[in-house]
Formats: structure tokens, sequence, C-alpha cells
């Protein structure tokens, strides 16, 4: 159970495995070494995932190289102050290339969006000096998802048996997850994506979001629940890396001189059923990051991909086309160019010796042999047979019968006559 804002109230996990060697590899992993092995693997892999979506969504190469070349600094980190200085500088870059990635709002919406709402902007509230309490829309979307993942993290550290409080990165805290917060910056650059995802390839709604007195931008219920049934992914994704966390930690409680190998530790996999899986030649499965819904560009109504507007707006727009088309159909360079395209078809026309026509194609064997096969074939191919316009295309292949110089290329066209 969460809050109004994505904060857990209450939370219910699997019965968690009693193990107390865990606990105590996890309580001592500050001191032996154990928590800076794995801060820095975990800062590693986000820096790999921020630097590919730099790269792959954003097309900026420069931020990209800058940010691995201070993921390349962690090799050399000996505390992991260290470590956070250099996940800080890496972040810095990656989030000034977020500054000027515009947010498109539906048209209705469009004039009552602030000029602040149009741009990502500062990860940095000006309200806090941090990224709580944002000001605007995509960093609003972006805090309720992360802590939805903070959420997923800390029920799959309960079920593998760990204390999400005593983290290994993040300094202990009254009142925070240290190590929820540590796994879930594997996460983060997941999350990234998708909201980068949705301010790319989809408008947005103005009803979805208001302003409190404060300047706070806050979500609508309707769509923070659509990000709450997001949870799920984002749980199957945390899940392998809790797991790999609890290997670690217990890992660490085998002496390095020990006859027991560490690599055939093997602990319960319960999230993911990994052990299981593998016995059956099988893997865990890969978890693809969720799309965004698709709404209209004019009043935000969600929409099946492939559409731009509802049929509402769609009418306007279409008289609007009309219109346009047609004082366009009477300039003077297109009756010049529909008067060009008549000639040239009475030339043909002219030209043509209808002895040519084969014998065996006549008008009732065009209309039950050659039309019924046009259904197969598209207007565009019919047009590019018979150089012709495309609502005349569609005019032959919804039954009307074209000049007889025509009918011996469709029935080319549909396959009655072999092409020669």
């Amino acid at each position: 159970m969460i809050d109004k804002r994505g904060k857990a109230v209450m939370v219910c996990t699997p019965t968690s495995p009693s193990d107390s060697k865990l606990r105590r590899a996890q309580s001592l992993a500050l001191i032996n070494g154990t928590a800076l092995r794995i801060s820095k693997e975990l800062i590693s892999q986000k820096l790999d995932g921020q630097a590919a979506l730099v790269r792959d969504m954003l097309h900026n190469d420069v931020t990209a190289d800058a940010i691995l070349r201070f993921r390349d600094e962690l090799s050399n980190a000996q505390s992991n102050e260290s470590v956070r200085l250099s996940e800080a500088r890496a972040a810095r870059w990656y989030w000034q290339a977020w500054v000027d990635v515009p947010i498109r709002w539906a048209r209705k919406g469009e004039k009552r969006a602030p000029q602040h709402w149009k741009y990502f902007g500062s990860r940095i509230s000006q309200l806090t000096h941090s990224p709580r309490l944002a000001t605007n829309p995509a960093n609003a979307c972006m805090n309720l998802l992360h802590q939805l993942c903070e959420n997923e993290c800390r029920i799959a550290l309960v079920a593998c048996g760990l204390d999400p409080d005593i983290g290994c990165l993040h300094a202990d805290t009254p009142g925070r997850s240290s190590l929820a917060n540590d796994l879930q910056e594997i996460v983060r650059p997941s999350v990234d994506a998708f909201i980068l995802n949705w301010l790319q390839a989809e408008v947005w709604n103005k009803a979805d979001f208001w302003e409190d007195r404060s300047g706070n931008c806050r979500l609508s219920t309707a769509l923070a629940i659509k990000f709450c049934q997001t949870s799920d992914t984002w749980r199957r994704m945390i899940n392998p890396h809790a797991e790999w966390l609890s290997l670690k930690l217990y890992e660490s409680t085998i002496p390095t001189r020990s006859h027991f190998s560490r690599s055939v530790v093997r602990l319960a996999t319960r999230l993911t059923q990994r052990h299981r899986k593998s016995s059956k030649g099988s893997e865990v499965p890969t978890v693809p990051i969720p799309k965004p819904e698709h709404v209209c560009s004019e009043c935000g109504k969600k929409l099946p991909s492939g559409k731009i507007r509802c049929l509402k707006c769609s009418v306007p727009v279409t008289r609007q086309n009309f219109r346009t088309g047609r004082k366009i159909a009477q300039t003077p360079d297109s009756i010049a160019r529909r008067s060009d395209t008549m000639r040239a078809h009475k030339r043909a026309i002219a030209n043509w010796n209808p002895a040519d026509l084969p014998s065996w194609l006549t008008r009732d064997a065009y209309k039950e042999r050659v039309l019924p096969a046009l259904a197969s074939v598209t207007p565009t191919q019919i047009c590019r047979a018979l150089n012709v316009s495309w609502p005349y295309a569609k005019a032959i292949q919804n039954g009307h019968i074209p000049n007889t110089r025509h009918w011996e290329k469709l029935a080319r066209l549909v396959g009655i006559v072999p092409s020669t």
C-alpha cells in the first residue's frame, strides 16, 4: 500500500528465509570490503545503462563517452565516497542531456500548460533543491516510478532474507531503505527509458496533471493508477538482481583459504526460480520495457496504435484538408498538369489498336475472371501498372470498367495472363 506520493505505507511480502549467516554478512559488508565491491558493480551497471540511453535515444555521443569515462574510474575507487563521487559527476552530464527534451502536449491542452511544463528541464526541484516535489510533469512521473521501484526492491530484499535498511552504498539514515536504494540503481536507466520513450513518441494530456499552491506538480488519480500497473514489470526486472546481491553477500562468509569454493554456492532463487528453470534447460526470460499509452494528438483520448487522431478530432482536420485541396486543385499549375495528363491519355487511346486485345479477353471474361481477382492487389499496384491516379485505381478495383486498352495489363497484374 502506498500513499499519494508513492511512499510505501504497508508492504506484504512472502515469508522470508531466516538465515543468520546472511544477515551477519550484510552487517559486516562495510567492514570487510564486500560493500565496496557490490557498490562498484551496481553503479557500473547503472552508468552502462545511462550511457546506452543517452547514445541511442538522445543521440548524444559526447555525453555517453563522458559517462563511460566515469564508469572506468570505478575500478580504481578505494572507498564508497569515491564511488559516490564518480556517480555524481556522471549524473551531472547525464541530466544535462535531458534539459532540452520537449514535452509535446495534446493541442487542446497546450495553451493551458505553463511554459516550464513544455521541457524536461532540471532534475532538481526549485522547492526542495532535490528531485523530490517535482515542479513539472516529466519529473513528477519519474519520481512516482522510482518510488514504485524502491517499494519493489524492498519487497524483493525481504523475500531474500536481507534487511532493506542496511545499505552498501547509501549511508544509514532513519526512515530510509538504504539497501533498497542500492539495488534500485540498476533499474533506474530502464525507468528513465520508459519516460523518455513516452516523451518522444506520444503527446501528453493536460488533464492528467495539476499544480498545487506551492508549485508542486501532481498526477491525476487515473494516471497514477496506470503507472502503478507497471510495478509488475519493475518487479521482474529487480528480482534477478536481488538474488545476485544476496549471493554476493553470502559468498563473503566463506573464508578465502577455505576448501569450499565460492563458485559452488547455491542460494535458493525463490523470486526467479532460476535453479528450477536451468535444470529444465530454460532461462529466466528478459523483461521488456513497457510501452506508453497511445493517445490522440488533439484531445489526448486513448487510441489504438497506428492512428493519429480520434474520430471526433479527425472531422474538422479532414474538412480543412478538403478545402485546402480544392483550392490547390484550381491553381494554374494544377490545371496545367491535369490537362497534360488528359492529353496523354487521349493520345494513348488514339494510338491503341483494339485488334491487339486477346480474343479470349471479352467484356464478360473481364467481369468474371479479372475483376474478382483485383481484390488480391492494392490500388497502388494498379496505379503503377496503368499509370493512373489512386482514386481511379480504387474505382477500378471496386467495379468500374476502364478503357479496353487497360484490360490486358490488369489481367497480367493478377496473373491470369503470364507476363512476357
